[in-house]
């Protein structure tokens, strides 16, 4: 169990408590969406550390190849379904985003079958920040910020596709001829 596991178990481990500190609703809701906001940047900022330390020190492992990207996925599509119970949010954008999710690990297990790591693409990883960024915005819930919200809500969503898209365009041997 090395540093960058320990970072991936932490994040899961963060996740109810993020849950219970935004959907709060007793007392004083905007306290309780900062620390929510709060719990969820530590928890995105340990996805990015995670990765650069078992890239650095060559600490990559296969728990960290499963965890990490189930961690990530548990994090945000926890946080989306939040702010749908919350009406922040409309449930096809979720549905958008779980999909591209669902669909991309299916391309991965078909992939791995085969013997193929299909690698995080920048278009994916460029999606991660925009929706992390969106979550971010909408759970501070502030009218001034309003307008940067939904922009960068819509750039996430328009990255979800675009990156579905890609991987799709690179790796559609995957499916066709079960190699690539």
């Amino acid at each position: 169990m090395n540093l960058p596991n320990k970072l991936t178990i932490l994040r899961v481990c963060m996740i109810p408590f993020f849950v219970a500190a935004l959907l709060w609703d007793e007392g004083d809701s905007q306290t309780m969406r900062v620390i929510a906001d709060v719990i969820f940047i530590a928890a995105s900022l340990t996805d990015m550390l995670d990765g650069k330390i078992a890239r650095k020190y060559n600490l990559v492992t296969n728990f960290g190849k499963f965890m990490d990207p189930l961690a990530d996925k548990l994090l945000v599509c926890s946080a989306l379904i939040c702010l749908i119970e919350l009406e922040q949010l409309p449930a096809w954008v979720v549905i958008i985003i779980i999909s591209r999710e669902f669909i991309i690990s299916g391309f991965r297990l078909v992939a791995s079958d085969n013997g193929v790591v299909i690698a995080a693409s920048y278009w994916g990883k460029f999606k991660t920040v925009f929706q992390m960024a969106a979550v971010i915005l909408l759970i501070l819930d502030l009218d001034v910020l309003e307008l940067v919200s939904e922009i960068v809500l819509g750039i996430a969503v328009i990255l979800t596709v675009v990156s579905l898209v890609d991987y799709i365009v690179k790796n559609h041997k995957v499916l066709t001829e079960g190699s690539m």
